[in-house]
């Protein structure tokens, strides 16, 4: 038991990191959700502002982990508590720092609006036609990768298939042993498959999402900000290749543990050990680019006689972006690293709910 804490220890310190310090790795453009210019981004008492965000944010999570940690090891020796324990964890920790978040985001609003930035400044909106001319992304061609090993795994499957166990492990506790069975079936025994095409189709679908999200290009300095935009975007399509494989094929060492005597806590630890990887690589590359390319060493200076439009009434609370007459489905976070939707946008709202509904129906389809 005291190893299954530690994993979810470790599994909770990279999350609680990534929103310890976001303030550092938006834009210079953006503050807590609120427009600024950059050459104020340095202040003072801007500065002082993300600190405090980031230490209050940090004692958040220091405390949530000391009484997650103090009620796991008395309430009950139940993996399946401690679990529903850590998913109530996280939830409190994030609902904490976003009324953490709110509180900033009110007092940038105040400050915004007395020192009035914007009023000496021309604001400009700078549009590249030739942007999307460029290689935005990696080849969707590298997914074919995983579609390949999908369709081997499926193949692999129906051939043994008389010769798999009528009863297969569906689940497994810390200690590798087996915890839940399913009766054989093709419907039991597709699910991996099913939802390695699933993520595929889904990180496919995101890499053409980051080629595709609106530009978001600094005035100020056009031909830097679009060099950064760019490796920010190429970035994000590496990662989310190599995690599309890293899943799939995670998803096919499990089906074939159905097959071939592969040793169980060896299953246990490939997940975890894929789950860290892949979090440890969005804080690594949230760390070193930075929303947008903003961490990215910058070739040119700034004049401050230039902003951004102010587009603040357009963003609900500095986070929901809501504009009917902006076409644009897709476009970046203005706190935090990565893209929302528009949520004005039909289409949108329909794409993002296709998205969750597969993901909960596919699994439920299939009696699981």
């Amino acid at each position: 038991m005291n190893d299954m804490l530690i994993i979810f220890v470790f599994l909770l310190i990279p999350g609680f990191i990534s929103m310890i310090f976001i303030p550092y790795w938006t834009r210079k453009t953006e503050s807590f959700g609120v427009s600024i210019p950059e050459d104020v981004y340095n202040r003072q008492d801007l500065k002082t502002m993300r600190k405090q965000y980031s230490m209050l944010t940090g004692i958040l999570g220091l405390l949530i982990t000391v009484i997650f940690l103090m009620i796991s090891s008395i309430l009950t020796n139940s993996e399946s508590v401690i679990s529903i324990l850590f998913s109530v964890t996280i939830f409190v920790f994030l609902v904490g720092s976003f009324l953490i978040y709110l509180k900033f985001h009110s007092d940038m609003k105040k400050l915004k609006e007395k020192e009035n930035w914007a009023k000496e400044k021309s604001q400009q909106i700078f549009i590249d036609t030739k942007f999307r001319n460029q290689k935005l992304t990696h080849s969707n061609l590298w997914f074919l990768l995983s579609f390949l090993i999908s369709i081997a795994t499926i193949v692999i499957t129906l051939q043994a298939y008389q010769d798999i166990p009528q009863r297969i492990p569906m689940q497994y506790n810390f200690e590798g042993e087996v915890t839940n069975w399913e009766e054989k079936s093709y419907r039991t025994l597709l699910i991996n498959p099913i939802m390695q095409m699933y993520l595929t189709l889904l990180f496919l679908f995101i890499n053409k999402m980051i080629g595709y999200a609106k530009q978001q290009i600094d005035p100020e300095n056009p031909q830097d900000s679009i060099r950064r935009n760019v490796i920010f975007r190429k970035r994000w399509s590496a990662y989310i290749i190599l995690s599309g494989l890293a899943l799939t094929l995670m998803f096919s060492l499990i089906q074939l543990s159905f097959i071939f005597p592969i040793n169980q806590q060896f299953l246990t630890l490939i997940p975890l050990l894929i789950t860290i990887g892949l979090i440890g690589g969005a804080i690594g590359l949230s760390m070193t680019t930075g929303q947008g390319g903003s961490r990215v060493k910058s070739t040119g200076g700034i004049s401050g006689n230039v902003i951004n439009q102010d587009d603040d009434k357009h963003w609900k609370l500095g986070q929901f972006y809501v504009n009917k007459d902006d076409p644009s489905l897709f476009l970046e976070k203005r706190f935090g690293v990565g893209w929302t939707i528009n949520f004005a946008r039909p289409l949108a709202w329909i794409i993002l709910l296709t998205i969750i509904g597969l993901a909960v129906g596919i699994p439920l389809l299939l009696g699981l």
